[in-house]
């Protein structure tokens, strides 16, 4: 009586829920096709709650004996074909495969799987939910949906009709569902698979990890020892291709033990789901009231903002340049699938690694995907076997990938072999990475290839004191070039900020530094400036959560001033013999340059002075990369002096006032419509 009120209960949903629709398509598009198969598969939709509401037991057996719950709608749909005649060919219960799809589960944690906690569940044979960062893939195979056996001895009544039907079940493997030792229940005769029945699917498996785990990734620990290991989903026919390396998801399935070659504990995913970030809702008391005292100005708040940030690594006041260039880039960083040119890619030539490194891994850790690239892993992704055996090839991320929407921080480029160095090259001009697979050593008759968007920004430096770099030192460099000469030149040119810092420069102060490196010594722990007071690292986590959400949306004027920019400085920088050292790509990049420092600022508007931030730092690596031309830009012209009270910020506006004018008259003169253009307009 149980089962028949359940089976009620079920018809009952899929009317109401559309779903006996749907079936009713499915019987038509089989019946339609004149082909017998060994097993007609229909997925139905389920709603926990709605099927709960209407049968308690039978919303009971969905979450927790969900095999039991499909063979409840398996006898439904098919007394539903016999007796309205849906599908001439079936012949038996056995032929109809049932597979339900949830739509959610309840948010309670028993139906939670938490990848760092040990033992996992998996055998409950029942629904968990889990959320992961995809870390490796496979290509697509296929495999056996279901298949017909007939009994060998055709004396026996069983060799013929579709009464041995074998279908796959979460967590069984090939061999489970295709085999030859099956034996005939009624004369022990050998059974034999009848091929020409055999329904296939596509699989795919792919590696995911909890997002805590990419705190092994980083190079700035709170000590907090943790567990974590990768788990393995198998995706299945419309599941297939759902998911891409380096994505978050939440995941409905079924937890499993697999025995291959090794024993491990899998998951059959039912529903996959894309996990959408929570949007900040503010910024901090302290920075809300910085941001109303220096209303009045379009420079001071990001000023402060650099001159405060990271004080726990460098004194305040010292590295402004670069720390402005950081939080720009850190700014430009999305959760969500953001264009490619937004990217900031920083190079830092310096002759104190040990002070950029902490910085620059400080700065890491205040985006979720902020990754320090580990020496002994690879970068980009690369190739292996499948450790299931389904002949499939695995594609580990790499780095890169992982640091989907966030930063990649690479560490020295003088540690990278040339091949590597030419990759990086590629995929910085790029933004994707091309994977060859070949098939002969992988057990395939053809070669594939897959891309894969590159969507980080990269953060590298090189030591200005190493030896190799003394021995080559070149005599002669234009005004205001670096002798950069330790990089290959096509790499110098995909970053788009290139920075100097050392003692001779302008934004490394050495006493200043000195002090702060004594008293960490001394107190490392120890707040040492008011500033680390004010402006916590958990206020600047706050304030790039939410300026990096930000929509922004160019004025007339700004937009007016970055083309005419582009287009002059693109003339002044071009010869007969080279042609143009500006690519076309440095347009996007000016535009990502201007919306950061207007994000930063927490604008929704691009102005003119954020456009002004912009060229400088823009000028500034050109100036470093080519040397100097026409319009000449001091090193320092970002930070031109120290600030120490409202007096130098009210200097510094008044300096970036006369910058401006000097870059509306340099447009004027060389941009587009003045007699210097016409003859390359």
């Amino acid at each position: 009586m149980s089962n028949l009120q359940m089976k009620e209960a079920a018809l009952i949903y899929l009317d109401r829920s559309g779903g006996l629709q749907k079936f009713l398509d499915d019987c038509k598009y089989y019946n339609d096709s004149k082909q017998s198969y060994a097993v007609y598969r229909f997925s139905i939709l389920i709603n926990p709650s709605d099927v709960a509401e209407l049968d308690a037991e039978l919303g009971n057996h969905i979450l927790h004996q969900p095999l039991k719950a499909a063979q409840v709608f398996q006898s439904v749909c098919f007394i539903a074909v016999k007796t309205l005649s849906l599908i001439g060919q079936l012949q038996t219960e056995t032929q109809i495969n049932i597979v339900l799809k949830l739509t959610h589960l309840p948010p309670l944690p028993s139906y939670s799987l938490d990848l760092c906690e040990f033992p996992l569940d998996y055998t409950s044979q029942r629904f968990y939910m889990m959320q992961g960062i995809v870390i490796a893939m496979t290509t697509v195979t296929k495999y056996t949906q279901g298949a017909r056996f007939l009994c060998s001895d055709e004396a026996c009544p069983l060799s013929k009709g579709f009464q041995y039907i074998r279908v796959h079940v979460p967590g069984a493997t090939e061999s489970a569902t295709v085999r030859n030792d099956f034996l005939c229940n009624l004369c022990s005769s050998p059974l034999q698979e009848d091929r020409k029945f055999r329904v296939l699917g596509d699989k795919q498996i792919v590696e995911i990890i909890t997002t805590k785990a990419l705190h092994a990734f980083r190079g700035y620990s709170d000590n907090q020892p943790f567990r974590f290991q990768s788990l393995t989903i198998f995706l299945r026919d419309e599941s297939v291709n759902k998911m891409n390396i380096g994505n978050e998801y939440k995941i409905i399935g079924i937890p499993t033990c697999v025995k291959t070659s090794q024993t491990a504990v899998c998951i059959e995913a039912n529903s996959i789901a894309f996990c959408n970030p929570k949007v900040p809702s503010g910024i901090s008391d302290s920075f809300r009231c910085l941001l109303s005292l220096t209303s009045s100005s379009c420079w001071k708040f990001t000023a402060i903002l650099a001159n405060s940030f990271a004080s726990q690594i460098v004194p305040p006041g010292t590295y402004n340049l670069l720390k402005l260039c950081l939080l720009m880039s850190l700014v430009q960083t999305s959760d969500r699938n953001k264009k490619l040119e937004d990217c900031l890619d920083i190079l830092i030539i310096t002759s104190d690694t040990l002070l950029v490194d902490r910085l620059l891994n400080f700065s890491v850790n205040l985006v979720p995907r902020g990754i320090h690239h580990p020496v002994s892993t690879e970068i980009f992704p690369t190739l292996s076997r499948n450790k299931y055996g389904t002949g499939a090839v695995s594609i580990q991320a790499g780095t890169a990938l992982l640091a989907k929407g966030g930063i990649c921080f690479i560490g020295d480029l003088a540690s990278y072999k040339k091949d590597k160095l030419e990759q990086l090259q590629s995929v910085v001009e790029s933004r994707s990475i091309t994977v060859y697979i070949p098939g002969k050593k992988f057990g395939d008759d053809i070669d594939q290839q897959m891309t894969f968007p590159v969507q980080c920004s990269f953060w590298s430096f090189v030591d200005m004191d190493s030896s190799s770099r003394r021995n080559m030192q070149k005599t002669n460099a234009l005004i205001g070039q670096m002798d950069c000469s330790l990089i290959p030149a096509n790499l110098l040119e995909a970053f788009v900020l290139l920075i100097n810092c050392n003692e001779s420069s302008p934004c490394h102060p050495l006493l200043p530094t000195v002090h702060h490196t004594l008293k960490k010594a001394i107190d490392p722990e120890g707040l040492l400036y008011i500033a680390s007071k004010q402006f916590t690292t958990e206020d600047f986590e706050k304030l790039l959560a939410f300026a990096k959400n930000l929509n922004v949306e160019f004025s007339v004027e700004a937009e007016r001033m970055i083309h005419g920019y582009y287009l002059a400085s693109r003339r002044i920088r071009t010869d007969s013999k080279c042609g143009s050292k500006l690519s076309s790509s440095a347009l996007k990049y000016l535009v990502s340059l201007s919306e950061a420092h207007a994000r930063l600022n927490l604008r929704n508007k691009v102005l003119k002075e954020d456009v002004l931030i912009a060229a400088l730092l823009f000028e500034t690596s050109l100036t470093l990369k080519y040397g100097a031309t026409v319009f000449c830009v001091a090193p320092n012209a970002v930070f031109p002096f120290e600030l120490y009270n409202e007096e130098n910020l009210e200097q510094r506006d008044m300096y970036l006032t006369q910058c401006q004018q000097q870059l509306q008259q340099f447009i004027a003169t060389y941009g587009p419509g003045t007699p210097v253009f016409a003859s390359d307009e």
